[in-house]
């Protein structure tokens, strides 16, 4: 698997994890790494945020395709 598929699909886990962890801990750990308080954004947690949204799209894209293929 190449590195970019790699990422695609580890990013939307991480963001799964991360939001796990909000629902049972109230803990943002993306707001905590980017030195945020929970709730709060800055260009950094924007960042992490948007590139987990894309590759959650491509990753949706990916198991569309994956289904039609085998259909």
């Amino acid at each position: 698997m190449s590195k970019i598929k790699l990422l695609t699909f580890s990013l939307p886990v991480i963001g799964g994890l991360n939001w796990g962890l909000v629902a049972a801990a109230k803990l943002d750990l993306v707001a905590k790494l980017t030195g945020n308080r929970f709730g709060e954004t800055n260009a950094a947690s924007r960042a992490i945020y948007g590139a987990v949204g894309v590759a959650s799209l491509v990753a949706a894209a990916q198991l569309v395709r994956i289904r039609q293929q085998g259909d």
